[in-house]
């Protein structure tokens, strides 16, 4: 009751908020058109916020794919202090995932698009916007609140990027989701994704070109509790250290529905280019670090 009482309060002081200004995720971020990758077959919704899109898909009420654009020459270290999680009035409280799945448990809300690349702007009161809209829960997903190596791994790709955006005053974009599959444990009514996809597309040497990484958080198969397909359970399920992957583009739109034709057609993946008809999952490379990456190029060229 806490927490239904919780989200009806964060949605009433929400509904006060004017959205209408929120242009969300710029197609022509980079300079050529990149649209946000559209999915087929089920219904979503698109949100705009200030500097990124969520496309929610309304039958796991989670978003299907984010996209933020990182400007590295209008970067901004703001505060979080005092920014509450709330859900989005643009939808029904029924067709999002609230405080009810985080809480008394070890499941975390893990933003899509983070709060540091979409905080940037010409001005202060731009960047602070876009700072307080990455704490909508459209833009989050359950995850290990457990930190470990794997997770700052997963984020250091992210900071990775920016840092190099922030240095050579570049521009980035980034992608990323849930990897839905039935088997994923159901818990207080809500899909639990065990695996997350992050695509990032910018510009080399004049080209387009994008690399793509999956991380995965599914728990060790002794720690699976044993329950009745599709594992709906009030227990918050076991989740696993996480482990990053870098993966062909290709993959990741076999296992989201996500058409990533575009970004597939310029994988900086080595193996990409050779893939053929390799089953998904077979030339994915684990990463320990990020000097395992595998750019077939040097970002700082």
């Amino acid at each position: 009751m806490d927490e239904l009482l919780s989200d009806l309060t964060a949605t009433t002081a929400a509904t006060a908020k004017d959205y209408s200004g929120r242009e969300g995720f710029d197609t022509y971020f980079l300079g050529v058109p990149v649209p946000l990758p559209g999915l087929a077959a089920v219904e979503t919704v698109l949100l705009p916020y200030t500097h990124f899109s969520v496309l929610m898909r309304l039958d796991k009420r989670l978003a299907a794919v984010t996209g933020v654009g990182i400007d590295g020459s209008k970067l901004m270290d703001l505060d979080r202090t005092g920014i509450r999680w709330r859900l989005d009035p643009r939808l029904p409280a029924e067709q999002q995932t609230g405080e009810r799945v985080y809480a008394r448990n070890d499941i975390d809300r893990g933003h899509l698009v983070r709060r540091s690349s979409a905080v940037w702007g010409d001005t202060v009161a731009e960047a602070e916007l876009a700072n307080e809209d990455t704490f909508h829960y459209t833009n989050a997903a359950p995850q290990a609140a457990k930190f470990n190596q794997g997770l700052e791994l997963w984020l250091g790709i992210e900071s990775y990027l920016q840092e190099h955006a922030a240095q050579y005053r570049s521009r980035v974009v980034v992608f990323t989701g849930p990897i839905f599959s039935t088997l994923d444990p159901v818990y207080r009514g809500v899909d639990i994704p065990l695996r997350f996809f992050k695509v990032a597309v910018f510009i080399h040497e004049g080209e387009l070109a994008a690399t793509g990484y999956v991380v995965d958080q599914s728990p060790q198969l002794a720690e699976i509790p044993e329950v009745p397909h599709p594992g709906v359970t009030e227990e918050a399920p076991p989740l696993g250290p996480f482990r990053t992957f870098q993966t062909p583009i290709r993959d990741i739109a076999e296992l989201t529905g996500l058409d990533l034709d575009q970004l597939s057609e310029v994988d900086r993946m080595p193996i990409a280019a050779t893939i053929g008809a390799a089953p998904v999952g077979s030339t994915w490379r684990e990463l320990g670090d990020l000097e395992d990456l595998d750019l077939d190029f040097d970002l700082e060229d």
